[in-house]
């Protein structure tokens, strides 16, 4: 008997229509990321629909996401500019494990790099800074274990990744992410975040391509400013 003819394998009918919605997903989330770039979404707005862009594979969540959204102008994104580069050639045994210590000090990984099937990141008294956004993943699921202790550790990561985050935290924080498809495309990629804190944090945050650190907070003041305007407004017309 055949891995394609046990009971519970998908058949090639179901691998096809898994294939078909994670690129209807990676189109939703390249439309998505485009109107946030031209300001048509807020943070939290453009949050909340790629949440539901990478955890439904129902056709009308998808329409719905971009029913309401105004033409924009100029060209839309690509959606390779969104959605993270897979070289299967690239792919490290599943057994090794790449290790960074930031221990009294810091360390940076950005750019175009190749993640590692599995990779453990500690944080004592300093701070790790992982962007995720150039990378090249292997296809699948990747695995990171994260531990800070009187530290903090960031990781960057792309509109159009999925990713499940969860961990503990002792007198921390931990953020705690579920952006994964119910039925997931085997040949993409699936980053999986676990791990604890100890007086320290673990943040996770999504922002486009090429965009700085210092346009992502300016957007996040102008969103601020404008929130506290229309309260304001609200108020007076009370």
């Amino acid at each position: 008997m055949t891995t394609e003819d046990r009971p519970g394998s998908p058949t090639p009918a179901d691998r096809a229509l898994v294939r078909r919605a994670q690129e209807t997903r990676e189109r939703v989330i390249a439309r998505l990321s485009d109107h946030f770039a031209h300001d048509a979404l807020d943070v939290d707005e453009f949050e909340r629909r790629i949440t539901v862009a990478q955890t439904s594979d129902n056709p009308a969540d998808f329409e719905a996401l971009l029913r309401d959204l105004p033409d924009v102008d100029g060209p839309v994104a690509a959606t390779k500019a969104v959605v993270p580069t897979i070289v299967p050639a690239l792919s490290p045994p599943a057994g090794d494990v790449d290790t960074a210590y930031a221990i009294f000090g810091g360390i940076d990984r950005g750019g175009t790099w190749t993640v590692p099937r599995r990779m453990k990141i500690v944080a004592v008294f300093g701070g790790a800074n992982l962007d995720l956004r150039e990378a090249r993943f292997p296809p699948g699921v990747v695995d990171i274990q994260v531990t800070a202790v009187m530290g903090g550790i960031n990781i960057v990561v792309p509109p159009g990744l999925a990713v499940q985050m969860h961990g503990s935290a002792i007198m921390g924080g931990f953020a705690e992410v579920n952006r994964t498809p119910g039925h997931p495309d085997p040949d993409a990629p699936l980053l999986r975040i676990r791990g604890m804190t100890m007086m320290g944090g673990v943040n996770i945050e999504m922002r486009l391509p090429g965009e700085s650190e210092r346009v992502a907070r300016k957007r996040e003041r102008r969103q601020l400013r404008d929130e506290r305007r229309a309260q304001r407004l609200l108020d007076r017309g009370r």
